[in-house]
């Protein structure tokens, strides 16, 4: 059965694993001084932060799956959809070994598959998925209201690429 894996990029772990901790009403299965995860099953999801992303929000979803048949299902899927496929194969990452591919979607954001195969006394050195991680350089909302420095209030919505 597979699982949906989000990970959010957090600013400080103590903060957002107490938030997280109330809000799924259980404590991390994996904590560490720069990562968390909790392994829910309603609703059935790996949920990970971490303080390695470049901007604090949402880094990367995936498709956890539980045996290589299960992957190689997932990473048929993923040449169906489309894109520039990253295969990384077997790594560390997240505290845990892995083999997985990425693929962004068609708004940028990253989408990791993997299969865990055990545990990893290092987060990571993040080789290969730097390519297709969401940790692009994230870009503001150019079309945002930006407050007006004389007066604080939001300036009008047009910008220059609006």
């Amino acid at each position: 059965m597979k699982r949906l894996h989000v990970h959010v990029s957090v600013e400080d772990i103590t903060k957002s694993v107490g938030f997280y901790s109330a809000l799924f009403a259980a404590k991390p299965s994996v904590l560490k001084s720069d990562y968390a995860k909790w392994m829910l099953e309603d609703p059935r999801v790996n949920f990970a932060i971490s303080t390695r992303g470049r901007e604090p929000g949402l880094d990367h979803l995936g498709i956890q799956v539980e045996n290589t048949e299960e992957l190689h299902e997932v990473y048929a899927r993923l040449r169906e959809a489309g894109g520039e496929i990253i295969e990384q194969g077997e790594t560390a990452c997240c505290y845990a070994k892995s083999e997985k591919s990425w693929i962004d979607d068609p708004a940028g954001i990253a989408w990791e598959t993997f299969h865990t195969t055990g545990e990893s006394t290092t987060y990571g050195d993040g080789s290969g998925e730097n390519r297709a991680r969401v940790a692009h350089e994230k870009q503001s909302a150019c079309c945002a209201p930006k407050a007006d420095k004389a007066d604080a209030k939001p300036a009008s919505k047009t910008s220059a690429c609006c």
